[in-house]
C-alpha cells in the first residue's frame, strides 16, 4: 500500500512538472513564436487611392479592394448587434476563445468524423485573418486559438471588433462594411435600416452563396435568419422583427458615384503618382488633391460635348450603328440585352427603333422603356453623302431611319434627339496663368471610348495660333505694332530638290503694305513670312523656347510662320500664360498635394509663380519662387493689346457676344483645315479648344473660328460669369502715339486718320523716322535666299497653313 502511495505521488510530481513544462512553453510560444500582436493596433487596411479635386470631391478611385475604412465609434450598434447575434453571441464575455462553442465543434468532429466550420469567434477570425491561411488543420485551429488569445489580451474589444467589420470580405470587391454599404445600397454606413444591417451582417458566412445579386432568395433567408437571431436575443422587439422581414431585398450593385468627372486628369495624377510612390500608391490609402476647380471641371466638359454634337450634325448624319430586323414583342428581350451589351458613349444611349410615324420615332432603350423622338428632335439628319457635301433635307421620319435601327438618342428639354457618336475629336484645357495651375481638361469626348489623351500627348501642328510668337520675336528686337510690311506674293526655293513653294492668303488676295498690329488681326500669311525671314529663322527658333517648345518641334523652315511646328495643347496653353502674366514662364502640373491615410501631407507643389508686382490684384503667396521672366511686361502687354484687337476686330470677332473688354487669343487652322485651335485668355484663365481627328488626314472642313472659338466662348461665358473685367495692367515703358495707319509713322495731332498705338518707349517712332527704329527692322522687306543655316520650307508646306 505504502509503495502504492508512492508511486502515486511520485506520478502526480511527474505529471505536475510535465503540465508546468507544456504549460511554459505554451506560453513562451504565445510570446516569442506567435506574431507581434501590436502591430495590429497600427496596421494599415489595403485602401485604395482616391484623387480629389482641389475642394475635395471625388475624381476616381484606384484599387483592387474597395475599402472605405470605418472607426469603432461610427460603426451603427445595430449593424454590431446583427453580427454578434449571428457570429459571435458571447463576444463581450470570452477572452478570445468561445470554449463552451469550441467544445460543441469538437463533439461534432467526433461523433461523426467531418471538420464543420463552427466554434470561432470573431477574435479567432481576426487572426486568422491577418496571420493565417483558410486551410482546414489541427496545427492552424491551434494556432489560431493561441493567436485569439493574445489579441485579446493585448487589444480592447472594441478595437479587434473594428478590424473585423474593416477587413472582412463581403462580396463584389467590397472589403469592410463601409464600402459594402456603397456597393450594395449606394449610401454610407449611417444611412442603411435594420433590414440593411442584417443583410450585411450575414455575408461573411459565405460572401459570394449569400450574396444579394448573384443570389438573392439564399441572401433573403440569411438576412431574415440575421433578424430571427437578434429577436431571440433580445436586440429588437417582435414588432420590429415582423416588420423587417417583410422589409422587400433592395440591394443592387452600385457603381463607384463620383463627384467630379474627369477621367483624363484622373489618368494623368494616377500615372504621375505611380512614378513618384510605386504600387503603394493602390494599397495604402493615399488621397492626391488636384489642382482641378470642380464647377471649372463640369462647364469644360460640358463645352467640349456641346462643341463636338454641334459640329458633328453639321456635317449630317452617317445612318444607323446597325439594324436588328423587323420589330415584334417576342424580340423584345433579345434586343433589350443587345442594347445593354452596348456602351453608353459620352451620354449618348443607344436604342432600337421599334415604331414610327410620319414626323416622329419610337424607340427601346436597354433599361427596357420606351421613348419618343419627336421631329424636331429628327430634322437636322440630312444624310451625309460624303464630308463636304449632304443630302436633301428630310420630309419625314422614314428619310432618316428603318424599323430596328439601332441609333444614338440623348436628353433634349424634356424631350429627346437623335445623336450620333462624332467622328472628330476635341479637348480643352484652362490654365491658372499665374503659376501653372490645370484647373480644367477634356482630352476628348469620351474616356472610356478613348483614353488617349489629347491635350497632354497629341502633337498637332498650331497653324495661326503659333504666329503670336514671331511676333513676340520681332518686338524683342525692336519691331513696333507699327512696323509696316509688304503683303505681296512670295516665291521660294527648296535648294535640296529645286522644289517651288507659294505660300498664299487664305483669300487669296495681297493686301500690299501692313501694320503688323493688322497683320496679326486678320491673320495674314505672307507678312507673318516676310516678318520671320526678316528676323531670321534661328532667332525665331531660339526664341520660342522661351515659351517651353523645344526644338526638335520646330521646323527650321519659313513655314514656320504658319504654324507647322508639333506641339501639344498643353505646351500652346503654356505658352500663352507668358502673354497672360506678363512675362513669366510657369510650368502646367496638377497635383496639388498628396496626403496618406491619416491626412498628413507627403507632398506639397510649390510651383514657381509670377511676380505679383505684375497684377496686385492678383493673390499669391509672398513666399513662393518666383519664375523666370522670359520676354519683357512690355513686351506681353503689345502682344496682349494685339490678341485683345483679334477678338475685338479681327479672326475671332464672334467672342466680341461675350461682352467683355478683357479678353484676347487668337485663331488657327492648319492646311486642309485639318486642325482647328482657339488660345484665349485674361489675367484670370489662359483657354485652349482643340478640334481635329486623329487621323491627321482628314479635313475638319472647318475653320478654327468655326470649330474651336465655340467651345472655348462657352467656356468662358460661363467660368467668367460674375467675374469683373481685369486688362492687363499696363507695364511702365509703354506709352500711346498716334500714327499715320498707312505708314506707321508719327501723325500730326489733328491728323483725322490717326490712331493711337502703343509702342515701347526704346522704339517710338518720330516725324521723320521710319518704323522701327531698330537695326533688324531696317532690313529689306523682301525675303531672303533660303540658306544651309535657313533652308526654305519644301512644298509640302501648307499652301493655306495657319488661316483664320
Amino acid at each position: 500500500m505504502a509503495f502504492i502511495w508512492y508511486l502515486l505521488k511520485n506520478l502526480s510530481v511527474f505529471l505536475l512538472v510535465v503540465i508546468s513544462i507544456v504549460v511554459l512553453g505554451i506560453g513562451y510560444y504565445i510570446e516569442f513564436q506567435i506574431p507581434d500582436i501590436n502591430e495590429l493596433s497600427t496596421i494599415q487596411l489595403q485602401v485604395p487611392l482616391q484623387i480629389l479635386s482641389r475642394d475635395g470631391k471625388l475624381i476616381a478611385e484606384y484599387g483592387e479592394k474597395r475599402r472605405i475604412p470605418v472607426p469603432y465609434a461610427k460603426i451603427p450598434p445595430q449593424l454590431i448587434q446583427a453580427v454578434l447575434a449571428t457570429e459571435d453571441q458571447r463576444y463581450f464575455q470570452h477572452p478570445g476563445i468561445d470554449i463552451p462553442g469550441l467544445l460543441r465543434a469538437s463533439i461534432i468532429l467526433i461523433t461523426t468524423g467531418k471538420k464543420v466550420q463552427g466554434g470561432s469567434t470573431i477574435t479567432m477570425q481576426v487572426a486568422r485573418s491577418f496571420y493565417l491561411n483558410s486551410r482546414k488543420t489541427f496545427g492552424r485551429k491551434l494556432r489560431e486559438i493561441l493567436i485569439a488569445l493574445k489579441i485579446d489580451h493585448k487589444l480592447s474589444k472594441q478595437k479587434i471588433l473594428e478590424l473585423y467589420l474593416n477587413k472582412i470580405f463581403l462580396g463584389n470587391r467590397a472589403y469592410g462594411v463601409g464600402a459594402a454599404a456603397q456597393i450594395y445600397y449606394g449610401k454610407t454606413l449611417d444611412q442603411l435600416s435594420l433590414d440593411e444591417y442584417a443583410m450585411l451582417a450575414g455575408l461573411p458566412k459565405a460572401p459570394s452563396a449569400l450574396n444579394p445579386i448573384a443570389n438573392p432568395e439564399a441572401a433573403k433567408r440569411r438576412r431574415d435568419h440575421v433578424l430571427l437571431r437578434m429577436y431571440q436575443v433580445g436586440y429588437i422587439n417582435e414588432a420590429t422583427y415582423k416588420k423587417a422581414i417583410t422589409t422587400p431585398l433592395n440591394a443592387r450593385y452600385h457603381e463607384l458615384q463620383t463627384q467630379v468627372k474627369a477621367p483624363y486628369v484622373a489618368e494623368l495624377v494616377r500615372q504621375q503618382a505611380e512614378q513618384m510612390y510605386g504600387d503603394d500608391i493602390y494599397t495604402d490609402g493615399y488621397y492626391i488633391y488636384t489642382t482641378i476647380d470642380s464647377h471649372l471641371q463640369e462647364i469644360a466638359n460640358q463645352s467640349v460635348r456641346t462643341g463636338l454634337l454641334a459640329y458633328d450634325q453639321r456635317h449630317g448624319y452617317r445612318g444607323p450603328e446597325n439594324n436588328l430586323g423587323t420589330p415584334n414583342l417576342g424580340h423584345m428581350q433579345e434586343w433589350e440585352k443587345i442594347l445593354s451589351n452596348t456602351p453608353v458613349t459620352g451620354g449618348l444611349e443607344p436604342a432600337a427603333v421599334v415604331d414610327m410615324s410620319n414626323k416622329s420615332v419610337t424607340v427601346l432603350r436597354a433599361n427596357g422603356s420606351l421613348a419618343i423622338v419627336p421631329w424636331q428632335g429628327l430634322s437636322w439628319a440630312r444624310p451625309q453623302v460624303n464630308a463636304n457635301y449632304l443630302g436633301r433635307k428630310p420630309r419625314t421620319a422614314s428619310d432618316i431611319v428603318k424599323l430596328g435601327d439601332v441609333i444614338r438618342i440623348m436628353p433634349s428639354g424634356q424631350s429627346w434627339r437623335l445623336a450620333q457618336i462624332p467622328k472628330a475629336e476635341a479637348g480643352l484645357v484652362t490654365l491658372n496663368p499665374w503659376d501653372g495651375a490645370i484647373l480644367a481638361l477634356v482630352g476628348g469626348f469620351d474616356f472610356q471610348h478613348s483614353n488617349f489623351n489629347r491635350i497632354t500627348t497629341a502633337e498637332r501642328q498650331p497653324g495661326s495660333s503659333f504666329k503670336p510668337f514671331i511676333y513676340s520675336a520681332a518686338l524683342d528686337q525692336g519691331y513696333t505694332l507699327a512696323t509696316v510690311i509688304n503683303d505681296a506674293p512670295i516665291v521660294v526655293e527648296n535648294p535640296t530638290d529645286n522644289s517651288l513653294w507659294r505660300p498664299q492668303n487664305d483669300t487669296k488676295r495681297f493686301y500690299g503694305p501692313t501694320r503688323l498690329r493688322e497683320a496679326l488681326i486678320h491673320s495674314i500669311n505672307l507678312v507673318s513670312i516676310r516678318l520671320l525671314d526678316q528676323i531670321t529663322i534661328p532667332y525665331a527658333v531660339s526664341f520660342a523656347q522661351r515659351f517651353g517648345f523645344g526644338p526638335s518641334q520646330l521646323p527650321p523652315t519659313l513655314s514656320l510662320a504658319l504654324g507647322t511646328a508639333s506641339v501639344t495643347p498643353l505646351q500652346m496653353a503654356a505658352g500663352y500664360t507668358v502673354f497672360a502674366n506678363g512675362g513669366f514662364k510657369v510650368t502646367p502640373f496638377a497635383i496639388d498635394n498628396v496626403r496618406n491615410s491619416q491626412g498628413q501631407v507627403l507632398y506639397q507643389a510649390k510651383p514657381l509663380t509670377a511676380s505679383r508686382s505684375v497684377s496686385p490684384t492678383q493673390p499669391s503667396s509672398s513666399n513662393a519662387p518666383l519664375a523666370p521672366r522670359v520676354i519683357s511686361a512690355q513686351n506681353a502687354f503689345l502682344m496682349t493689346s494685339a490678341l485683345h484687337d483679334v477678338i475685338q476686330h479681327g479672326s475671332a470677332i464672334e467672342a466680341r457676344g461675350l461682352k467683355r473688354n478683357d479678353l484676347s487669343g487668337k485663331t488657327g487652322t492648319t492646311q486642309n483645315q485639318v486642325d482647328a485651335w482657339f488660345v484665349g485668355y485674361n489675367p484670370d484663365f489662359v483657354t485652349l479648344t482643340w478640334m481635329g481627328f486623329d487621323h491627321q488626314q482628314q479635313s475638319l472642313h472647318e475653320y478654327g473660328n468655326q470649330a474651336a472659338l465655340p467651345m472655348w466662348m462657352d467656356f468662358m461665358h460661363w467660368a467668367l460669369k460674375d467675374k469683373p473685367d481685369r486688362p492687363l495692367d499696363q507695364p511702365s515703358g509703354i506709352v500711346s502715339i498716334k500714327i499715320d495707319p498707312l505708314t506707321g509713322k508719327r501723325s500730326a495731332a489733328n491728323d483725322p486718320v490717326a490712331q493711337f498705338e502703343y509702342f515701347m518707349t526704346p522704339y517710338v517712332p518720330d516725324d521723320d523716322s521710319k518704323t522701327p527704329a531698330s537695326p533688324a527692322a531696317q532690313a529689306s522687306s523682301t525675303p531672303a535666299p533660303a540658306t544651309a543655316e535657313a533652308p526654305a520650307a519644301s512644298t509640302s508646306a501648307p499652301e493655306n497653313g495657319g488661316l483664320y
